[in-house]
């Protein structure tokens, strides 16, 4: 076998490949989009396919490279279906597993509370634990939908439950280190170790960190696995579901159809009734150039791919029992949103289907 851990100095990310020398199968987790050509040569100089390219959550600090790599050498991209990242080919569950090479197993395991996908992968004796868990520390957890409680748990019930010689191998690093184990971690991590959930709590919520830099467009980004959106949505939507049932989500179209059953999809005309009769507040979930570029009267700019974490901020929304419209270009973003905010707690939120653009043909 080939492994390789690899670093990114201005995110201080860490990326791991593991290959089956034999096979040539590899697949990549986390990988950043300034690294590409440095992943493109290592599979060029070890003759290497590509199989998939694993994500542990919707990253704020760093573009994924994984679009990129699926362009350039059809890896499937993969990312936690509770993520949102609906450009991916596949959509993870918890207890999924990635097979490749000669009888190589990859296990996921759900470890939410850096973001509600934050997922972890197990191969052999060796976890990838993203965010969730660092080496004497772990992801942060005031943003994005973060939950100290469920990290918490994460921590404590999942990956504190693995074989102490288990190698703890981190998303990033900010101190110099490398690796560590489960018995380390338990015993000695400043956050976690031995601490009460109430008390791990609290040192979260006093963390004050800086928003990191690049999460406006990281998040979005990301969303779409590092390439653009319109790009993302044709490739998903000509892509085959695949002969494996439990993939179908994978597709674009049938991601969509599910979320429309979970929420209320309506008719420019009937919006433009509720909005001139009604209190209601109008959130575009588009991005800010789309918005520039023409929006409805009155509307909230709240990007989609941001939509988590500065919804509590806008204080015409922190009433989730208001009613909310909202739209994007064509309908899906908002499909998502909606499904989002539902999920979140709202309970009165309606979808404009056609979006703008069928909303500039009604007037």
């Amino acid at each position: 076998m080939l492994f390789k851990q690899l670093f990114d100095k201005e995110s201080c990310t860490y990326t791991y490949l593991i290959a089956d020398q034999d096979t040539k199968e590899a697949v990549l987790i986390d990988p950043v989009d300034t690294h590409l050509d440095e992943y493109l040569n290592l599979l060029q100089e070890n003759d290497l396919t590509l199989k998939y390219s694993l994500e542990t959550h919707v990253h704020a600090d760093h573009i994924t490279a994984s679009g990129q790599l699926r362009q350039k050498v059809g890896a499937k991209t993969a990312v936690s279906s509770l993520c949102g990242a609906s450009g991916a080919d596949i959509q993870i569950q918890d207890g999924d597993v990635f097979e490749f090479g000669k009888g190589e197993n990859i296990k996921v395991i759900a470890t939410p509370g850096h973001t509600p996908g934050s997922i972890s992968f197990l191969w052999r004796d060796r976890v990838f634990t993203g965010d969730t868990l660092f080496i004497d520390g772990c992801g942060r957890t005031d943003f994005q939908g973060g939950s100290a409680e469920a990290q918490y748990d994460s921590i404590t019930q999942r990956l504190f439950t693995l074989p102490d010689e288990t190698i703890v191998y981190p998303g990033h690093d900010y101190k110099g280190h490398w690796i560590s184990n489960i018995a380390q971690e338990r015993s000695s991590n400043s956050r976690i170790a031995g601490k009460t959930k109430a008390e791990f709590m609290d040192i979260m919520a006093k963390l004050n960190l800086p928003k990191p830099k690049l999460i406006d467009m990281a998040v979005p980004a990301n969303r779409y696995c590092g390439i653009d959106e319109e790009l993302a949505n044709q490739a998903a939507e000509n892509r085959v579901a695949g002969s494996d049932p439990k993939r179908k989500m994978s597709n674009m179209e049938d991601l969509l159809k599910q979320i429309k059953q979970n929420i209320t999809e309506i008719e420019p005309l009937k919006a433009q009734e509720i909005i001139a009769n009604s209190a209601v507040n109008i959130v575009d979930v588009r991005e800010e150039s789309e918005f520039n570029a023409g929006h409805i009267d009155h509307a909230i700019p709240l990007p989609r791919g941001v939509l988590e974490f500065k919804i509590n901020s806008i204080a015409e929304l922190t009433d989730k029992s208001a009613a909310i419209i909202v739209y994007c270009a064509t309908g899906k973003r908002s499909a998502l949103a909606a499904n989002t905010m539902q999920g979140m707690g709202y309970t009165n939120v309606l979808s404009i289907a056609g979006g703008y653009e069928a909303w500039k043909q009604q007037l």
